[in-house]
């Protein structure tokens, strides 16, 4: 009995401490918003007041999604990393892998995002599948690249170069489209997936490179929705890219704020169980047919697939109901400023403080903290990615409002990274 209570109690302290982590990143982000509502741009105030509370939705949903990724998507991905790969089949390890890439990422909700934003342009299925198929496809060749110690740097520049020849016969309303889908491998399904299948497979070599060599999956996987955009591109052909419009809701009293939590809940709850269940549905696959898992650790797992499913449901909810249409509105009132330049900065702050709140930084910085034995600092590496991101969304400012081509900003961007 004493022991339940223990294990209660251990689990109950490690939960409150994840909200407080997010706590602490949402805050910054909260607090920006808050200053822009009373200050350049004002917004209605029950959109105001939703933002409020969906704030304490998405704190408490980081909180439970990060526990779950800790407890079970990071060690799902080690298991099958080590587990196939043990094998040393290729004709199973290469079909199980692009499996995996594609499952992956038909369940990352970034992807559902994006392809409901192109709906009246492509189909969203026929996206969805053809991002995963990239992904996959780019998965085996991270692992090959690992087993065969062959340089990142050299492969990445051979693929991004050929990207962006590619780019040329590319209509020119799908260029962004393409490179926003590859922002769909640094979302909180991919990921601790990922990294946690190079840390797996970096873990059965001996070498002194090896480490070093079980990163960088994250980075190859990304070309391989870039590729895969393209490509439907230059079969669509489309003229240009009609968004779906970000639906704001006339919140009276707190009756209609329960009424349209009651009405999205059960949508956000289909929408990640069927994000989850192909991976589920996997795990169990793997453990019947292939590598055995004790019971503790088994169970832990579920658990852990439980805080995941919660934790993304809730923070779905609130980044649909709240932070999206602040967004929006905050964007369009800045927009009609006759100094909107004032986006520029306003963009990076924003972009500087984002990053603390999106789930696979906290996932990312962990797992890089445990794997490097603490040479890479979390907090040195948090910064680092703030910094990066600030930088990227004050030029992505520059371009929106200065009409300029995106292709003279990767371009240069790609090859001062790579070279």
């Amino acid at each position: 009995m004493k022991k339940n209570k223990l294990f209660f109690y251990r689990d109950k302290t490690i939960i409150l401490d994840k909200i407080k982590e997010s706590f602490s990143s949402v805050l910054p982000i909260s607090l920006i918003v808050l200053l822009l509502c009373f200050t350049i741009a004002p917004i209605p105030s029950d959109t105001f007041l939703t933002f409020i509370v969906c704030v304490l939705f998405v704190v408490v949903g980081m909180g439970l999604f990060t526990l779950g990724a800790d407890t079970a998507m990071t060690p799902i991905g080690e298991y099958v990393g080590t587990g196939v790969v043990k094998t040393k089949k290729l004709w199973l390890i290469i079909p199980v892998f692009f499996l995996v890439g594609v499952l992956i990422t038909v369940s990352e909700p970034d992807l559902t995002v994006l392809a409901e934003q192109l709906s009246q342009t492509i189909n969203k299925y026929t996206l969805i599948v053809s991002v995963g198929v990239g992904v996959g496809l780019f998965l085996v060749f991270a692992f090959l690249r690992s087993i065969f110690k062959l340089k990142l740097k050299y492969i990445l520049l051979f693929f991004y170069v050929s990207t962006f020849v590619l780019s040329f016969f590319v209509p020119k309303a799908f260029l962004c489209v393409a490179f926003d889908s590859g922002g769909v491998t640094t979302g909180p399904m991919s990921v601790p997936f990922i990294i946690a299948i190079g840390t797996g497979i970096a873990g059965l070599r001996s070498d002194k490179n090896a480490d070093s060599d079980g990163f960088g999956l994250t980075a190859l996987c990304s070309v391989g929705p870039i590729l895969s955009v393209m490509i439907l591109g230059l079969i669509y052909k489309p003229d240009s890219i009609t968004p779906s419009a970000t639906e704001i809701q006339t919140i009276a009293n707190s009756k209609d704020f329960l009424k349209i939590i009651g009405k999205s809940l059960p949508n956000f709850m289909a929408e990640v169980g069927i994000a989850l269940a192909p991976i589920v549905a996997f795990f169990l696959v793997f453990c019947i047919f292939g590598q055995k898992i004790d019971k503790s650790n088994y169970i832990r797992i579920i658990i852990g697939i439980l805080y995941t499913y919660v934790g993304l449901v809730i923070f779905l909810t609130g980044v649909n109901l709240g932070f999206l249409p602040v967004g929006k509105l905050l964007g369009e009132e800045i927009g009609k400023l006759s100094y909107n330049w004032i986006l520029i900065p306003i963009g990076m702050i924003i972009g500087f403080f984002v990053v603390a709140a999106e789930p696979a930084v906290h996932v990312l910085t962990k797992q890089v903290y445990e794997i490097t034995s603490g040479a890479i600092p979390k907090k040195a590496l948090s910064i680092s990615l703030m910094i990066g991101v600030a930088i990227s969304v004050g030029i992505a400012m520059i371009r929106i409002l200065y009409q300029i081509n995106i292709m003279w900003i990767l371009i240069p961007g790609y090859s001062i990274a790579l070279i």
